[in-house]
């Protein structure tokens, strides 16, 4: 039977146009009514983030030529593949803490090394697939800014940058053997390319059960280094999007509730994501340079108590540390971060006064860029977290 692909790609272009028109006018609504965002929606909100502020596009040099065609799979926050199955699942909980002390954590990072002999083989296995473009870009504006801290500000309410950097964090990191820091991943599948090619085959699919390609290697990189400085990090690795995606915030709410309880110590919650950015032919990824080499861009994620929930009143404490991230950064490493997204969500945010949640890089991104990342933000806290440093006052 012949397949029509231009009524397939006419088809698929109706659904998705009907599908954010609906989202659209559901968030709206919620608005209207001042009704707390409910899990579902705040987990399909985080996956739709698009790139801010002034975005230069560039395709990288070693893409090949790509051909265009309508993928006819989808990926979909109601519905995904279920890679394992619940009893393996359920092995991944019972293994899910890396406890501080297992490894010596270096200072460096370890670069992984790709040969022309593995993009061979990559292309092989392929073979027969089209090919997408990947396109390269840095976001540098947001629509408010305060000496070179970029916000994009979509709440439902305006800030003082320059105030709030100089009010105090909600929170004190002291000298101590006790973990202060908690990172986790509510998220915990979202994965990325290999190689850094330029192109990506229509088979890619940007969701892995292996830590080592996923979220959780950001992860390590981050906690590496705050442990070396002294800051007694938890990196819980519990998956909580596979079999079921939906549902994933109640999970990884009860996953930070337990190190709470655990260890009561923890004054930093970090949730980390990755974004997904593009369509179904060509996808994009944020970058920038650090000493000759290519990492991705982060975004930071502040919520807004819009409708007053009773359990978020100290909302402003997490945009306060946002922001002494987003300045240390920008001077540790120019051009490192996207502008900060400040907007009417809680996203598990509501747990501390020093909860955030962090996008590094997208789908697109090679799992060598965002581990590189993963390295500068562990020294960006490094810095921010610092116990004999006083952030949050008018000296820093």
């Amino acid at each position: 039977m012949r397949i029509n692909k231009s009524l397939i790609r006419k088809a698929g272009l109706i659904a998705t146009a009907s599908l954010l028109i609906c989202s659209a006018a559901f968030c709206t609504a919620v608005r209207i009514c001042r009704v707390g965002i409910p899990v579902s929606i705040n987990s399909f909100a985080a996956r739709t983030t698009l790139p801010t502020g002034n975005n230069n596009y560039r395709i990288s040099q070693t893409a090949s030529s790509a051909t265009s065609k309508n993928k006819e799979k989808t990926e979909s926050s109601n519905s995904e593949k279920s890679e394992i199955s619940e009893e393996e699942n359920s092995s991944v909980l019972n293994e899910a803490v890396k406890e501080t002390d297992s490894q010596p954590a270096p200072t460096e990072f370890e670069t992984s090394t790709v040969t022309e002999e593995d993009i061979k083989i990559y292309d092989k296995e392929h073979e027969g697939e089209e090919q997408f473009p990947v396109l390269e870009f840095t976001s540098t504006d947001g629509n408010i800014s305060y000496n070179g801290v970029q916000v994009k500000n979509t709440a439902s309410k305006d800030i003082d940058i320059k105030k709030e950097l100089e009010s105090e964090l909600g929170f004190t990191i002291d000298k101590s053997d006790e973990p202060q820091v908690l990172i986790y991943h509510t998220h915990t599948s979202e994965s990325f390319l290999d190689y850094d090619t330029g192109y990506y085959y229509e088979s890619f699919y940007p969701r892995s059960q292996d830590k080592s390609k996923n979220v959780c290697a950001i992860g390590d990189e981050i906690a590496k280094q705050l442990n070396a400085a002294g800051i007694v990090t938890i990196h819980d690795t519990t998956v909580h999007d596979n079999p079921s995606y939906n549902g994933a915030y109640d999970r990884s709410m009860e996953t930070i509730y337990k190190n709470l309880k655990k260890y009561p110590s923890i004054k930093v919650v970090l949730d980390i994501h990755r974004d997904g950015i593009g369509t179904d032919t060509q996808r994009s990824k944020p970058v920038f340079t650090v000493n000759g080499k290519k990492a991705a861009q982060i975004m930071i994620l502040a919520g807004y108590n819009y409708d007053n929930d009773e359990e978020y009143t100290d909302w402003e404490y997490n945009l306060r540390f946002a922001l002494q991230i987003q300045k240390t950064a920008a001077k540790m490493y120019p051009d490192m971060v996207r502008p900060l997204s400040f907007g009417d969500f809680m996203y598990n945010m509501n747990v501390n006064t020093g909860s955030l949640l962090i996008e590094v890089g997208a789908d697109s991104n090679t799992v060598e860029e965002v581990r590189y990342t993963g390295y500068l933000l562990g020294n960006v806290l490094k810095e921010v977290l610092d116990p004999d440093k006083k952030y949050g006052t008018k000296n820093n």
